[in-house]
């Protein structure tokens, strides 16, 4: 985890929401996202995005895919990185 992948990552205003989303409400399946509407495949690319930045983590459970924030790993290597994503997400 590098911190120049996780603010690219970040930089993103979607991204920055699912983020958001995980870190207030904590594991949740792609599709429950409160993102505005789009594709399939655009949101599964901004899953993607932060899933290789290691901010999110999947569980597998038959056909469903469920993220969550990784907020310990973050915390540990970013302290203040989680507060600062529930801040911004205050601001919206």
């Amino acid at each position: 985890m590098h911190l120049t992948t996780v603010c690219n990552a970040l930089g993103d205003p979607l991204r920055m929401k699912i983020a958001y989303c995980l870190a207030s409400s904590g594991e949740k399946r792609c599709s429950a996202f409160e993102v505005d509407h789009i594709s399939k495949s655009t949101l599964s690319h901004h899953v993607k995005m932060l899933r290789e930045a290691g901010i999110i983590q999947p569980r597998i459970e038959g056909k469903q895919h469920f993220y969550s924030l990784r907020k310990d790993d973050l915390n540990t290597r970013f302290p203040g990185l989680v507060e600062m994503i529930l801040h911004t997400g205050d601001l919206e």
